[in-house]
């Protein structure tokens, strides 16, 4: 199987002064375990290269197995540090797609013209797109082959305004993940604050924060072990 991870280019934070990026736990549970399942794994970002890690993300608190099999990790430290250019990728060429979040996709992947078409390519080839806590946000502007939104009808998740808040971004942010997915007709649901929860509707695959992001990549990976078998 051949899995597309797609990480956002963007390092700040709003007017804050603050650096934002990619949140490590999102990047490093999914990596492994598509790593274990046998995936052949690519990563892409807009600007292509090292795309930013959220600070925050790296501090001990928030430190998992995952994160510490990473940073000691040489050949993973040099897949990321070498992404390729989002505008180059092909639909064609992967299995599936996985989003990891942290806040900097809501200023730039949100808005990428070539995001944009890439989910909505693979969507339509009957392929698994999934998208954890922040990462839903990348759906904002995708349409479905009608013209609908993409999450129109569909039981999604995503990080939930009250976790925004207990982080103090709320009015930071340039949109809220839960407020779009629900404007654009998405059936939002979620779990407590800071647990697991993923939602699988078809080929849409969504998580609601860091915690999720786990049982969001072992869905995936037996969607896509389901198909090969198939």
């Amino acid at each position: 199987m051949k899995i597309l991870m797609v990480l956002t280019s963007h390092d700040e934070l709003g007017n804050t002064g603050r650096k934002t990026g990619f949140w490590l736990e999102e990047f490093a549970a999914p990596y492994y375990a598509f790593l274990e399942a046998g995936a052949d794994i690519t990563i892409a970002s807009p600007k292509g290269g090292q795309p930013p890690l959220d600070p925050k993300s790296d501090e001990p608190n928030f430190h998992t197995d995952q994160t510490r099999r990473f940073h000691a990790d040489a050949n993973a430290r040099a897949a990321l540090a070498s992404t390729i250019k989002l505008p180059s990728v092909k639909q064609e060429d992967y299995d599936a797609v996985y989003y990891p979040g942290g806040h900097g996709p809501l200023w730039d992947l949100a808005e990428d013209r070539n995001s944009i078409a890439l989910i909505e390519n693979t969507y339509r080839a009957g392929k698994p797109v999934a998208l954890v806590c922040h990462a839903p946000g990348v759906l904002r502007h995708v349409k479905a082959a009608d013209g609908s939104p993409l999450v129109e009808g569909k039981n999604v998740t995503g990080f939930k305004n009250t976790e925004e808040d207990a982080v103090g971004l709320t009015n930071v942010v340039p949109f809220l993940v839960e407020d779009v997915l629900k404007q654009n007709g998405g059936t939002y649901s979620s779990g407590d604050d800071w647990a697991s929860y993923a939602v699988q509707d078809g080929l849409l695959i969504t998580g609601q924060n860091p915690a999720s992001s786990v049982e969001s990549a072992r869905i995936l990976v037996a969607m896509l072990e389901i198909g090969k078998a198939a």
